[in-house]
Formats: C-alpha cells, structure tokens, sequence
C-alpha cells in the first residue's frame, strides 16, 4: 500500500515535519537527499525555495515540477526513527 502524505510544515533549514494517512508522522532531515543534485533538484537547494513546497499528488511538490515519491519520504521517515 501506498501511503499519502497529508499535512507538511517547514521546520528549519531541509527539515520537515510530515504526517502520512496512516498515522506516521515526524521529522524528516532532506539535507543529504538534496545535496549536490542537478536538474529539477538544483533550486531545491536554495532554502528560500525549498520552503515553499505544496502536497499534490500525495507527495511534496515544488512550483518547477521537483517532487519526491512518497514511498521515498516514508521510508526516510521510519529510519530516522530507527536511529533515535
């Protein structure tokens, strides 16, 4: 099953607190996901713009079609809680 993200916040700096539809929620660290990257991912790096990401399609999304699959934050998201 697919899980959906369905209420984000900013935090600080690449961190955000995402809420997923199954009850999983927390902070999740986007730094080393974003570092270095290219393409659509290269304005994410600007923390101005970073801040400004929108959910569509169950997901974080960016106004220059950056996104990021929800399965991807999901799984980010339990191993950050692994490693508290």
């Amino acid at each position: 099953m697919l899980e959906s993200i369905i209420k984000a916040k900013h935090i600080k700096d690449y961190k955000v607190w995402i809420a997923f539809d199954d009850g999983q929620e927390g902070d999740i660290d986007l730094t080393k996901t974003l570092k270095n990257r290219n393409g659509v991912f290269k304005p994410l790096q600007d923390i101005n713009y970073f801040k400004n990401f929108k959910i569509e399609n169950d997901t974080l999304s960016w106004e220059n079609g950056a996104d990021l699959a929800p399965e991807f934050l999901y799984e980010l998201l339990q191993s950050t809680k692994l490693e508290r």
